[in-house]
């Protein structure tokens, strides 16, 4: 028979179970830290110290960072739906795709970040490169530009995206400034440059501050895709 314990001792604490690690829940954390501190809030310790853990412990499942940041993308990348590539429409479903693309980098402020300068090898981003060569090459577009196309893609999505999470401008007192007051005040200081020497720019000045970033980033893929359109076959 076991003997119990007095009554007036205290019951030992019951520590809550912890959920084994996995590489799918190292994922999970790491994006809850991208979601909450940015890009320059990631590292190994940050996603263990968000899982409870050691950081020694990640490495049993992720090599080291730049691993992880792969995995994260590719994550990230499986986010956005890829329909049947019609090459009669490609340039319709480029479209759709990429404000796509957009859409997940603004739900997941940081990643756009970590894609610059890389060349991620994720099965989601080959799918992704799969799906546009099949849209340009069925479309005529020659293979080397067709090609090229996904770095430039890459680059237009991952800057953009990059730039969308970058903090305000500030006046000269040091306080935030909105993208309106911003927009005011540069266009401000453009218009009152001499117009004998700046001719063009002060010509247009309410064109170059009109417009706010999504006008801009739909702007941006206009021309991207009547460039492409012009390498096609007719």
């Amino acid at each position: 028979m076991a003997i119990p314990e007095p009554p007036w001792k205290a019951a030992p604490r019951q520590r809550p179970a912890r959920a084994p690690l996995s590489r799918e829940a190292i994922v999970d954390a790491a994006l809850r830290v991208l979601d909450r501190e940015g890009s320059a809030g990631l590292s190994m310790r940050r996603v263990a110290d968000e899982l409870g853990t050691g950081p020694a412990s990640l490495y049993w499942h992720v090599a080291n960072k730049d691993a992880l940041v792969d995995l994260i993308i590719d994550r990230v990348a499986g986010e956005v739906p890829l329909p049947e590539p019609d090459p009669d429409r490609w340039q319709e479903q480029l479209r759709e795709w990429l404000i796509g693309v957009r859409g997940v980098f603004d739900r997941h402020p940081g990643v756009a970040a970590l894609t610059l300068g890389r060349i991620p090898t994720g099965i989601n981003v080959v799918r992704w490169a799969e799906w546009t060569l099949v849209l340009l090459r069925g479309a005529g577009i020659p293979d080397r530009v067709a090609a090229y196309a996904g770095d430039l893609l890459g680059l237009y999505l991952g800057a953009t995206g990059y730039e969308a999470t970058l903090p305000p401008m500030t006046s000269a007192s040091g306080e935030p400034l909105s993208l309106e007051e911003t927009a005011a005040m540069m266009r401000g200081y453009f218009a009152s440059l001499p117009a004998d020497q700046f001719p063009n720019v002060v010509a247009t000045v309410d064109e170059l501050f009109s417009g706010g970033p999504e006008e801009r980033f739909a702007l941006g893929l206009d021309v991207i895709l009547r460039g492409l359109a012009s390498y096609a076959e007719s």
